[in-house]
């Protein structure tokens, strides 16, 4: 029984309750009647209805259980401050350690804002973690962050010991300024801020083990985009546009950023490639045509996907829930799965990268 539980995942944590430590004592009484002890820093925090439901489930599955008791009581301050540090140990100890190296890291980028580029970050996120794989999305476009819109979530994250814990929505971890700061509340933060904030993102969050980050940068080439390429090193860039001529030129000139900095070009996805009608299903090409062609290959880089408007995108992003999710059959939902399955892994280079140095 206890092999069972253990392997039972804290959705708030994104980990097993085995590997956590949450496990308290398991009574069994007569008659096949279980009582199972856990313990968390917030017992009725996040998830944790979601939480006494599997551990139930998972007992249920041993032979000669016929009723089950969950008691959730508050963590001690000792084996909180264990969990601090197991968290701690399990995610980033250094910027570009993520998922202990081996995370796949993808700077979302655009040259202007207006382009869909949080909305395609959103459900590429979504996409990826229904194939099973632990996705994270850092919401770095301070001034005008839409994660928490696009996924339905907000609050304060919940924080142990000095570590945050990442917001969970389909399958995804998320981490935003826009949980930090009241609902339509301005961020007037200066460069030096900025940096410092990312930093803290990037290690004060209990990511956990990721195969895939994706960072939603803000538009253009500021001082965001510059810190990343600094504390995100094996980051490869996708850029979007739209197909018209003045999205095309101006995400251009952060594709050229990139390679100036060595940051590999992972691909381009043309989003509003066509507007579909919700009645006869016809595309129209409201904004002109052979803009992502012309990026990618400027970029030298495939063109990973053609993404259509259509009104299920809209609606859906409004109500925050990933259109991929909540209507897979979209001609905006099918081609942003297939972008997904696209993301190449591509490596930066050794060129313009500072390299530790060991005397051994």
């Amino acid at each position: 029984m206890r092999s069972a539980l253990f392997v039972v995942t804290d959705p708030q944590f994104g980990a097993t309750v085995g590997d956590l430590g949450l496990l308290d004592e398991i009574v069994v009484g007569r008659g096949g009647r279980v009582r199972v002890g856990l313990s968390r820093p917030e017992p009725e925090g996040p998830d944790a209805a979601a939480l006494r439901t599997a551990v139930e489930a998972a007992v249920r599955e041993v032979d000669g259980v016929s009723r089950v008791e969950v008691v959730v009581t508050t963590m001690a301050e000792r084996r909180r401050a264990e969990l601090a540090d197991l968290l701690r140990r399990r995610s980033a100890t250094r910027t570009g350690e993520l998922g202990g190296g081996s995370a796949r890291v993808y700077a979302i980028a655009s040259g202007k804002g207006g382009v869909g580029k949080s909305t395609v970050t959103a459900n590429l996120a979504a996409s990826l973690a229904a194939r099973g794989k632990r996705v994270g999305i850092l919401d770095a476009d301070v001034w005008g962050h839409s994660i928490p819109q696009l996924f339905g979530v907000g609050g304060n994250p919940a924080v142990v010991g000095g570590v945050m814990l990442p917001h969970r929505a389909h399958g995804v971890a998320l981490m935003s300024v826009g949980f930090l700061v009241p609902e339509g509340q301005p961020i007037v933060w200066r460069g030096p801020m900025l940096h410092k904030a990312l930093e803290q993102f990037l290690t004060d969050v209990a990511w956990g083990e990721l195969d895939v980050l994706l960072l939603d940068l803000p538009p253009g080439t500021g001082d965001i985009t510059m810190s990343l390429l600094e504390l995100v090193p094996d980051a490869s860039l996708v850029a979007v546009t739209t197909p018209q001529k003045a999205a095309r030129d101006v995400a251009a000139r952060v594709v050229t950023m990139a390679r100036e900095a060595g940051m590999p070009v992972a691909g381009v996805v043309e989003n509003m490639s066509a507007a579909i009608c919700d009645h006869c299903g016809h595309g129209s090409a409201v904004f002109g045509s052979g803009g992502g062609e012309e990026l990618a290959e400027l970029a030298g880089a495939p063109l990973l996907g053609r993404v259509p408007l259509d009104v299920a995108a809209r609606e859906h992003a409004d109500a925050g829930v990933p259109v991929v999710v909540a209507d897979p059959g979209a001609p905006s939902a099918v081609e942003l799965v297939a972008v997904a399955a696209r993301l190449p892994v591509r490596r930066r280079s050794l060129l313009h990268r500072s390299l530790p140095l060991s005397v051994g």
